[in-house]
């Protein structure tokens, strides 16, 4: 329907009646409802502008074709401000006071007609009570970001502060997403990649175009490199918009800041500065061409979202949005009208109250539903799971919601099972079978086992099964387990290796922050070293690690530059080192290509083999599905001197190929060990043959040779043998 103009208006002392607005039919947003035609109604002029009641249950500003709709929410408030600004600038152009009538509820909601969304940029005032031993802190001078906006202005450039604090724009979500489909890979299928979005590329040495070091563009250049490498899946370090320069301090003429970004600024807003060029009111394309593109050869994108604090810090922090909106609601006090700090930051959000659990409800649908989003890593996870009063609950109703949230039906929820405040629930994280989570005792006695520490064989054997004895009746099983031997927060795989003890003296903090139990060992000398017999072992030892992630049911995970040894120079907590230490020097790449080779491999070995991935029907040799052995097969106990565990993985193949049987043999020890494989039954027809030894720096076995009755295998080291492969390595 064409658009028919307003006819001429009759004055009617502060309303103007128009004798009759014809608008046509159309989506407010996605999935909205039409509601068709306005016409008859009153409008009321504030401030030189026309204005009218809102849409109650649209939360944030919202573009429609007659304006522009404004929504917030506050339950005790008195009043509320509309701030319009110009670009860039500090004082407001407009302040447009929500009438009494406007509010319906604790919303406050007004449409402000003739808005041309790409000439301004909007904030809050709020005013209400000042009471802070009871938690409000009201303060009509603040000036408050939107806690639904899509976009924020101010701060595109990295590392410079925003002019006149945070403003939010109205978007456009009018991204072309064509027939492009989200990959919906399976738990079991997953090779999760953690990445830093600026770290990534940011160094020269990446290769990416001008202009696109450390952006979204310049991870997007690097999707054929991921996808040869054998990812099917990226976990972003946090993307939504953070402020960088928060706690920024000098070091010796070197600017430490907030680069990892933990620090949300804004749920619903990308980071701006993660773009490569200004998007004004199309915020977020690039992060959309960069999921589209990644989705379209089969790889996830997962986020890591911090929900459990904001970068309101504590009583002596910024007002950026919640302090000013509703402090008491949405931050957990003490009964003095202090923060709980949970998270180690400064405050905790209060995520179970009703109206938090509506706000990250709303972020991850948006989320989902405007950037087709996979999956999502919830940063100190089991601070969502305190009641308001801090106590653990053991049906969160956040957690539930989320679990069964029908937009979020098919995405990943991994959880980070414990937080600052000593909650661990690894193996116990409220799941309703629909919660991954990251496996910390993996890491922990995993990385023992593999140092050759006594007492973590039968550990270690159960965390390669897929930790059963952490998951035992549950329908999720393995995967449940995201394994993992390092990521963002402590030593890089290289590093592992290499410190014993860690080197955060250039955080400034006189290098007590960090952990300083990192399960590591240095293979005989601290740092780096030209010793050939030592780099040859540390080498070995990195082999040792990849491999049992990849052989290890369960998803595996891996950080960036592990598949080629990047290493941080010992630092074990580099939040704050936007420098050579935390960006991938990708000249290690082909310092440590034999390495990359190996790491790759590993990926395909892992993808060939269904049996090490999942359970499946039995073999024809009737092995169970998954057993452990020691150097005497059907051995299923371990001492605390034993540092030898065997792992079979047996299955039928799916796609009618026979059996696929898999022995994994680890040897952590520092001599060589002797040991016998599962004898196979005569009729099958099957005899092993093997396919990796860790051992050799060519560790892959390239001439299918039968494996004897007795095996030596050398010290610190894996071997993997098949019964009839599959196909020839």
């Amino acid at each position: 329907m064409a658009k028919k103009k307003t006819e001429t208006a009759a004055e009617n002392g502060s309303k103007k009646w128009p004798a009759t607005k014809w608008e046509p039919s159309y989506d407010v947003v996605n999935d909205m409802p039409k509601y068709g035609r306005i016409h008859m109604f009153p409008l009321d002029h504030v401030d030189g502008f026309d204005i009218r009641p809102g849409f109650y249950d649209l939360m944030g500003a919202t573009a429609i074709p007659c304006g522009v709709n404004f929504t917030i929410s506050s339950n005790q408030a008195t009043g509320i401000e509309l701030l319009l600004f110009k670009r860039n600038t500090e004082e407001p152009y407009a302040c447009i006071p929500f009438p009494n009538n406007y509010r319906i509820g604790n919303v406050y909601s007004m449409i402000v007609f003739d808005l041309d969304i790409e000439e301004f940029e909007y904030a809050y005032r709020v005013d209400g009570p000042c009471d802070p031993k009871k938690g409000l802190i009201f303060d009509k001078t603040k000036v408050l970001l939107d806690p639904y906006a899509k976009a924020v202005a101010g701060q595109h450039e990295w590392g410079k502060k925003a002019i006149g604090g945070y403003h939010a724009r109205v978007v456009k979500n009018n991204f072309d997403w064509g027939k492009s489909e989200m990959p919906l890979t399976p738990m079991e299928d997953l090779i999760i990649y953690e990445m830093h979005v600026r770290g990534f590329t940011k160094d020269e040495s990446s290769g990416v175009g001008e202009g696109r070091f450390g952006t979204f563009e310049g991870v997007q250049e690097k999707i054929p490199y991921l996808k040869d490498l054998g990812v099917t899946a990226v976990e972003l370090m946090p993307i939504f918009e953070f402020d960088e320069i928060l706690g920024r301090r000098d070091f010796y003429g070197r600017e430490l800041m907030d680069y990892w970004g933990y620090n949300t600024v804004s749920f619903f807003a990308p980071n701006t500065s993660y773009a490569s060029k200004r998007e004004h009111n199309r915020e977020g394309s690039q992060l959309k061409a960069m999921i589209k593109e990644f989705h379209d050869h089969g790889i996830e994108v997962f986020l890591d979202v911090v929900f459990n604090h904001t970068a309101e810090g504590n009583e002596n922090g910024p007002y950026i949005s919640f302090k000013g909106l509703d402090n008491n609601i949405y931050y957990m006090l003490t009964p003095d009208g202090y923060y709980y700090n949970f998270s180690g930051c400064g405050n905790t959000l209060n995520c179970n109250h009703p109206i938090v659990q509506k706000l990250i409800r709303d972020c991850l649908r948006y989320w989902v539903t405007a950037y087709r989003v996979d999956g999502f890593r919830f940063d100190l996870a089991t601070i969502l799971g305190r009641n308001e009063d801090g106590s653990p609950m053991s049906e969160p109703p956040l957690l539930q919601s989320l679990a069964f949230d029908a937009i979020l039906g098919k995405v990943k929820l991994i959880a980070e099972a414990w937080d600052a405040g000593g909650l661990y629930q690894v193996g116990s994280f409220p799941s309703w079978n629909r919660w991954a989570e990251w496996n910390g005792r993996y890491r922990d006695d995993m990385r023992a086992f593999l140092k050759g520490d006594s007492g973590k064989a039968n550990a270690a054997a159960q965390r390669i099964m897929g930790s059963p004895d952490l998951y035992h009746g549950d329908t999720r099983k393995y995967n449940a387990s995201v394994n993992f031997l390092v990521c963002h927060d402590g030593f890089t795989l290289h590093d592992l290796y290499t410190y014993n003890e860690k080197h955060n003296e250039e955080n400034n903090w006189g290098n007590t922050d960090g952990i300083n139990d990192n399960l590591s060992w240095n293979c005989g000398v601290e740092g780096e070293t030209s010793d050939p017999e030592v780099r040859k072992l540390r080498r070995r030892m990195m082999r040792n690690a990849m491999a049992a992630l990849m052989l290890s049911r369960g998803t595996p995970m891996f950080f960036m530059g592990d598949e080629f040894g990047n290493s941080q120079g010992g630092n074990n907590n580099a939040y704050c080192q936007d420098n050579y230490i935390s960006w991938l020097n990708w000249d290690t790449l082909k310092l440590n290509k034999k390495f990359h080779e190996f790491v790759r491999e590993m990926i395909r070995f892992r993808k060939r083999h269904i049996a090490i991935r999942k359970e499946g029907q039995m073999c024809s040799a009737m092995f169970p599905t998954v057993s452990t052995h020691g150097v005497t097969p059907w051995k299923d106990s371990f001492s605390d001197d034993d540092h030898y565990i065997g792992v079979m993985f047996a299955g039928r193949n799916p796609k009618g190929r026979g059996d696929d049987i898999v022995y994994i043999a680890l040897n952590t020890y520092w001599e060589d060990v002797e040991i016998s494989l599962p004898e196979l039954p005569v009729e099958c027809g099957l005899k092993w043959y093997a396919a990796i030894d860790t051992f050799e720096e060519e560790p892959f076995i390239k001439d299918k040779k039968e494996a004897g009755e007795r095996i030596t295998i050398r010290q610190r080291s894996i071997m993997v043998f098949c019964a009839n492969p599959l196909r020839p390595l």
